[in-house]
């Protein structure tokens, strides 16, 4: 049988144009799922609801499932196979944790065929979608399928922790063997709804290097962009400051037990729909529209991006409406409005001997810090630190406080105050013209009147000003109480204290302009105009 390759290792199509996973026929794969999880499901039920035990996250059950049938199989028409479950009570406790009944799962499952998906990724997994938009299939390799049997533990301690979570959620660990190879497979939830259209999909990893999409990738309809072409095409995505802090919370979270897990090299699949250009569209790409017997809706608890962020049930079943399908509301630096569907994938790659080699390797030809494949902590913490700067942004809020207005005062006095003394400073100009020997205060008597130094003109006429006026500023304190020329215009009132020989000024206004007359007629009298 010739083959030609498709979508990375493993991924085949024979002579008739369907394609093959390990030399068995999609639709053989996709048959045996059903049969496969319709019986070990529907054996389940029998067994008694008990506590979860340390022991049942390693009980594997198996199940031959020949073509003719037997006593507690059904007859079919693919090839005979064996089908084994990992877990079965570990899972089962999962499944209800997020409110997945037995019935439920099975409908969605086995009651309408598998909508096989194309691979975003380079992998070579294949990828099935249940027909009601529910679960995620994919089948995984023997080392992903280990590991994630070992994980069972922490797995179940977090998700009794806290639920919500944008980690994928896992369902079910199976594992089909025909024709001497095995094919495991994995149950998750379903990020990305197909009733809405993503008019923007990425692949994000917060590193740099080779982390653009490919000419081939760019050229598909919906093609799977990464960092690089992120920061290229958006200037981030703005979130109320709630949703923000919410949101960098939950990924704070994930990372920290990824972490503890040593766990490193996952992604965060970001699916973008922008709500300014295109609808909502239900029912296109295969979408099920269902027969009447239960609504074509998210109903696992936890499973959008909103409930998997928020804090609070009552506030995620609030914001989780048929206008957002469970997409978190959002801005562009463009102010377009956005729905965010988002979740953490590729968890399964642990860092192992095989990871360092990798990473030993790429940081002698690159820089370290920059490749994809890292220890876990350096990993998690460059991976928030993009999220948090280039990709997830607060909305800025503009706050108007109290002080601001009696600043934004400031220049006005300023500005009123400097039209004064102009006004002033031209008065005195025609003052001195018209007086001729006047003179400042400051040279009659310097020990007087120290460093006041202003250009109050006074007539120059000593004996006279001396006879009268002098005796006044030898004494301890003296008020020369200031008249207006205009005193029903003038609000406040100001006074002049000269004492200890120094002149000090108080007043309810912050700027004051003073102007001196001398009164020809009396030789003795000083008035101080405002």
């Amino acid at each position: 049988m010739s083959t030609t390759t498709e979508n990375g290792v493993g991924g085949y199509r024979n002579t008739s144009g369907e394609k093959t996973y390990k030399k068995t026929t999609s639709s053989a794969l996709k048959g045996a799922i059903q049969l496969g999880i319709g019986y070990t499901v529907g054996n389940l039920t029998s067994k008694p609801d008990r506590d979860v035990l340390m022991q049942d996250f390693y009980v594997v059950e198996s199940v031959f499932l020949p073509s003719e049938g037997s006593n507690l199989t059904p007859a079919h028409h693919y090839p005979d196979f064996r089908f084994k479950t990992y877990a079965p009570l570990a899972f089962r406790y999962f499944r209800e944790l997020f409110g997945i009944k037995p019935d439920d799962y099975l409908y969605s499952i086995c009651n309408e065929p598998l909508i096989e998906l194309s691979n975003p990724g380079a992998s070579g997994s294949l990828f099935y979608l249940t027909s009601d938009d529910e679960f995620i299939i994919k089948t995984v390799q023997h080392k992903e399928a280990e590991f994630l049997q070992k994980l069972l533990p922490g797995y179940y301690m977090n998700l009794n922790q806290n639920p919500r979570t944008l980690l994928p959620k896992f369902y079910g660990l199976y594992c089909i063997q025909s024709g001497g190879v095995n094919i495991r497979l994995v149950v998750m939830n379903n990020v990305l709804p197909r009733s809405v259209k993503m008019n923007y999909k990425y692949d994000l990893k917060g590193s740099t290097y080779k982390r653009r999409a490919s000419r081939k990738e760019r050229e598909k309809a919906c093609p799977v962009y990464k960092d690089l072409d992120f920061q290229d095409m958006h200037e981030g995505l703005y979130f109320d400051a709630d949703t923000y802090n919410a949101l960098m919370k939950t990924l704070q979270r994930d990372c920290l037990v990824l972490e503890s897990f040593k766990i490193m090299d996952y992604s965060l699949l970001l699916a973008v729909h922008v709500l300014d250009q295109s609808p909502k569209e239900g029912g296109e790409q295969g979408q099920a529209v269902g027969d009447g017997k239960r609504p074509v809706a998210q109903r696992v608890l936890y499973s959008t991006a909103m409930e998997s962020i928020q804090g609070d049930g009552k506030a995620a079943e609030a914001h989780t409406t048929d206008d957002t399908m469970g997409g978190i509301p959002a801005k562009s630096h463009k102010e377009e409005k956005l729905l965010i569907f988002l979740g953490i994938i590729d968890i399964l790659q642990s860092y192992r001997f095989i990871k360092k080699l990798e990473h030993s390797w790429k940081a002698l030809v690159y820089d370290g810090d920059s490749v994809s494949v890292h220890r876990p902590g350096f990993y998690a913490n460059r991976f928030l630190k993009f999220m948090s700067t280039s990709v997830f942004r607060k909305t800025p809020t503009i706050r108007f406080s109290p002080s601001k207005r009696t600043h934004t005062s400031i220049p006005a006095l300023k500005s009123s105050s400097q039209e004064i003394l102009s006004s002033q400073k031209e008065e005195e100009e025609e003052w001195r013209q018209s007086l001729g020997g006047a003179r400042s205060l400051a040279s009659l008597d310097g020990q007087v009147f120290g460093s006041y130094l202003r250009p109050d003109l006074v007539p120059d006429t000593p004996s006279s000003y001396e006879g009268s006026s002098m005796g006044t500023i030898s004494s301890s304190s003296i008020n020369l109480e200031t008249q207006s020329e205009d005193r029903d215009e003038m609000a406040s009132s100001s006074t002049f204290t000269l004492q200890d020989s120094a002149i000090c000024l108080t007043s309810e206004q912050s700027t004051m302009d003073i102007e001196v007359d001398m009164d020809r007629d009396d030789g003795s009298v000083l008035d101080v105009y405002l």
